[in-house]
């Protein structure tokens, strides 16, 4: 048989976002399934070492079945063993660097966790401000778009687009001044969101998720909207 993928997911995770995203860019069947992470079951347990989303099970056309963790390194497999689009630069400087801003993304969604899970107005703030600068960052390096490496869709947009959606719901409740100075970076967030691979790299349900999300943490950020 065909090589088969199949990607335990969760719905609301950022990182399970960008695979499906690689995936989807690149135009490649796959299987997600969508567990339970405050009910991890013990199969998942068993395949992924640090008990966490996404891991892509790999099943060969002998039946084996190889199972990949971290979203960097699936994203990487992704690039290197299927066909479809070129998701990183030829040149090995520029590749590095997009790893590079790959990694600065995942730094985000951790000031992300804390802005949304915080019931602390002070906490609240100083990831806002957090935020806030790290996009500033991301503006000086934006060229002239409309993605991130111009008009070739890169591993770097995977993992930015799902940051960005995290701010269509937050925008509905306050105004967070997040983007306030960033133009390319306002410009970059609307390109992606109209991007088929990221409209439906998650289910329809995505902001009553992460809404319901926000009311178990007793979210500041709902607080702001009252």
């Amino acid at each position: 048989m065909a090589q088969k993928l199949t990607l335990i997911s969760h719905k609301l995770c950022p990182y399970v976002q960008r695979a499906v995203i690689a995936l989807n860019e690149k135009g490649v069947p796959f299987e997600r399934v969508d567990i339970d992470l405050a009910n991890k079951p013990d199969w998942f347990l068993k395949i992924s070492p640090l008990g966490k989303v996404p891991v892509l099970v790999v099943t060969g056309a002998d039946g084996k079945e190889v199972a990949l963790f971290e979203s960097n390194v699936i994203c990487e497999y992704i690039e290197d063993a299927q066909g479809g689009a070129k998701l990183h630069p030829q040149d090995a400087l520029q590749r590095a660097q997009h790893r590079a801003w790959m990694e600065f993304g995942s730094t985000i969604l951790s000031e992300l966790w804390g802005l949304e899970t915080t019931g602390d107005s002070a906490i609240f703030e100083s990831k806002r401000q957090a935020v806030a600068a790290k996009f500033a960052r991301v503006e000086e390096a934006l060229g002239s778009g409309p993605l991130f490496a111009g008009k070739n869709f890169s591993l770097v947009d995977a993992v930015f687009a799902p940051i960005f959606r995290y701010f269509d719901l937050f925008d509905q409740l306050t105004d967070l001044s997040v983007f306030a100075d960033t133009p390319k970076v306002r410009a970059w967030r609307e390109t992606l969101a109209k991007r088929p691979s990221v409209g439906t790299a998650v289910g329809p349900d995505y902001p009553q998720l992460l809404h319901a999300f926000l009311v178990r943490h007793n979210a500041h950020l709902l607080k702001l909207a009252a």
